[in-house]
């Protein structure tokens, strides 16, 4: 069985990484290099910067890092340019995310030096953040992963004391985040500027924007989803149920706008759009969510934690966690279910299929829940869970999600890219009863405006397919004015607000601050 994933839009993906070769000549300019070392140590305290390392690149963003003559080093990272449009929101929510998660844990997250938007970074190429670097000795996946193998997945022949080493650190982490309880499903923002780190209230937070998912960036960088016919960036959500719906919505949005790779045939146009409409019916009929938990309290969860950005010391102790870009209060439904991660390999990549994942998957998840119950027997002799928090456990509600499914209602919820293969393995017989007729007999289950949409959807997605042309929704033209068919309902809503606002702009530059500043051999050129 082949993996069930499906694609994104190659013409989108190229345009991004297209945005970013057009930066590089800047980005290894050495004049740049001496531009970013002033700035950064006029943000730091002590020390002079002795070297300058090349820039490097991750899924979502680049940094470089300056190491000073005390031996620490500082790292300032900026987004990609392909994510330009949701980078400044992008920052406010990674940094608000932080510094609560620093204040109410012990999870040890990088001490943020500064951070500001566009107008203030050197060259003006982004909004940023400055953080101390985290000295280690790499990351969980060089610890957890199998030797030798291109694609990352968990070492068959792992000592199980080594992993359950591991998985107790992970639950340690899982177990504190789902202490942190909010009212509102959304990212945080800060709401008392003169809030201070060890003042004896939330930390000045509170959730004040939409939830920036891991799923909405690519949306609208990867999936052509333009960014007004996604949830405004105020929007917020006071019920579980409500925030499915949303998700439920955007799924339906991807297969509509995305023009390349969306679908390979008509009849996989028709069963993705049945599976998408099925499930927003679910989720708008409130089955999706807990009655217990709809109302809150709602959980921080972070859509992006996972082994690759654990650092660990030579020990495999954790010393740092990082990129916590994708921190939200989401529903308690995704922090109740197992986490995906005990393989490495997400379920929809899994060369041999869903069912084979769930094979392998499910001794490693005793062992996680094993490690988990010793971590909660652990926070209870020291003081550090709630009262009550004993009549349903964290590893009872994670066993529970996976013996009931939930786990896969959490999961497909949040990808809109994983979901097809997950909605009708795991999903559409346990709502909708067998049938022995195939797919298609799922559309008598949708309501008549909708089953009739299915072939005008099918006719634009094959034309599509066959133009492989990219729609620049923000351009001025033709082309932009014409959006495809409203799928959902209701006009999307145009023109969403963005939220904060660029910091002052940068003082001059610190002058011989930078001298005697070494410059790696790999950071001179491209």
């Amino acid at each position: 069985m082949a993996p069930s994933y499906e694609l994104y839009d190659d013409e989108a993906w190229e345009r991004g990484d297209a945005m970013f070769e057009a930066m590089k000549e800047k980005l290894y300019d050495e004049d740049f290099y001496y531009e970013i070392a002033r700035f950064v140590t006029k943000h730091r305290l002590g020390g002079s910067p002795m070297t300058f390392f090349p820039p490097k690149k991750g899924g979502f963003n680049f940094y470089y890092r300056i190491q000073y003559s005390d031996g620490k080093s500082v790292i300032i990272r900026f987004p990609l340019p392909g994510y330009h449009r949701i980078a400044e929101e992008k920052i406010h929510a990674e940094v608000a995310a932080i510094r609560y998660i620093a204040e109410h844990t012990t999870i040890p997250v990088p001490f943020i030096l500064h951070y500001g938007m566009t107008e203030e970074s050197p060259g003006k190429i982004g909004p940023f953040i400055i953080m101390e670097y985290i000295e280690n000795s790499g990351d969980l996946i060089d610890v957890m992963a199998a030797p030798g193998l291109e694609r990352v997945v968990l070492d068959p022949d792992i000592d199980e004391d080594k992993l359950e080493f591991v998985y107790s650190q992970m639950a340690d982490i899982l177990l504190q985040l789902s202490q942190c309880d909010f009212s509102r499903i959304g990212c945080l923002g800060k709401v008392d500027p003169n809030w201070e780190y060890g003042d004896d209230d939330d930390g000045g937070f509170d959730v004040t924007c939409r939830p920036l998912s891991f799923n909405i960036a690519q949306l609208g960088e990867v999936g052509g989803i333009p960014h007004f016919a996604l949830p405004p960036t105020s929007k917020t959500y006071s019920t579980a149920s409500e925030y499915f719906s949303a998700l439920a919505d955007m799924h339906l949005q991807q297969l509509s706008f995305q023009r390349n790779q969306a679908v390979t045939s008509a009849d996989d146009c028709r069963k993705k759009y049945i599976a998408r409409q099925l499930f927003r019916t679910l989720a708008s009929s409130q089955r999706l969510a807990s009655p217990k938990t709809n109302h809150g309290p709602f959980k921080l969860w972070c859509d992006d934690l996972r082994p690759a950005n654990v650092l660990v010391d030579a020990n495999h102790r954790i010393v740092g966690v990082i990129d916590w870009e994708f921190t939200y209060a989401a529903p308690a439904e995704f922090t109740y279910a197992p986490p995906w991660w005990l393989l490495l390999t997400m379920p929809e990549e899994w060369p041999e299929g869903l069912d084979d994942w769930v094979e392998h998957y499910e001794p490693r998840l005793e062992t996680f829940l094993r490690a988990l119950r010793a971590k909660e027997r652990e926070f209870v002799e020291q003081g550090l869970l709630k009262e009550g928090y004993l009549d349903k456990p964290l590893s009872a509600r994670m066993r529970q999600s996976w013996e009931t499914g939930d786990f896969w209602l959490a999961y497909a919820a949040r990808k809109t890219w994983a979901f097809d293969g997950i909605f009708w393995r795991s999903i559409d017989e346990r709502f909708f009863g067998k049938s022995e007729a195939g797919f298609m007999e799922r559309l008598k289950l949708l309501p008549p405006e909708q089953a009739a949409g299915v072939e005008a959807l099918v006719e634009r997605k094959m034309r599509e397919k066959e133009e492989c042309t990219l729609v620049d929704w923000y351009e001025e033209g033709p082309e932009s004015a014409l959006l495809p068919p409203d799928i959902l309902g209701p006009e999307p809503e145009r023109g969403a607000d963005t939220r904060g606002k660029p910091a002052a702009t940068a003082a001059d530059a610190l002058g011989d601050a930078v001298q005697g500043l070494t410059l790696e051999d790999e950071a001179r050129s491209p």
